[in-house]
């Protein structure tokens, strides 16, 4: 099973995530792909840590996702969290951004376990003003359409609630 929760900024997307996770059967695992490069992020991660409290086994990815999914499938459910933020890790990296999001859907589908995936709704904004920024959008829409064809829901957070897409 694969469910995509998908969001604006401070939508709720990871902590509906969180709860969809913990009501699948096993031990849950949350899969972490943020770095904490400054005090602002840190922060950021510690308040999600302090919001999931213990009960986790948690691993920090921020580049070898489909890696850590082969790794930790058949010991409960995953909760990814996030696509977009994978996305700037290998896009910082200069790695293969779309040669990494197929080597990642080739894996999601293999999966036993249920992955719960969080991602950026970045499309709905303005054009960005730089190259950088555009690309990066647009190679967000690309990973979160390809990761949506292969879920078995996706679902939209907006303002603390949920919208079922699929």
């Amino acid at each position: 099973m694969i469910i995509l929760i998908t969001g604006g900024a401070r939508s709720g997307k990871s902590a509906h995530a969180e709860r969809r996770a913990l009501a699948l059967p096993g031990a849950p695992h949350y899969i972490a792909t943020a770095q904490a490069g400054d005090e602002e992020m840190a922060a950021r991660i510690a308040a999600h840590r302090t919001r999931r409290g213990p009960g986790w086994q948690v691993a920090e990815v921020p580049l070898d996702l489909p890696g850590a999914l082969e790794a930790t499938d058949g010991v409960g459910p995953r909760l990814v969290d996030c696509l977009t933020l994978w996305l700037s890790n290998l896009m910082v990296a200069d790695m293969n951004v779309r040669e990494e999001a197929a080597r990642l859907c080739a894996v999601a589908k293999r999966q036993v376990s249920p992955v719960v995936f969080v991602t950026n709704e970045v499309g709905m904004g303005i054009v960005p003003d730089n190259a950088l920024a555009r690309r990066f959008r647009d190679e967000a829409g690309w990973l979160n359409q390809e990761i949506a064809a292969l879920a078995d829901e996706v679902q939209l957070a907006v303002s603390g609630y949920l919208l079922r897409v699929k």
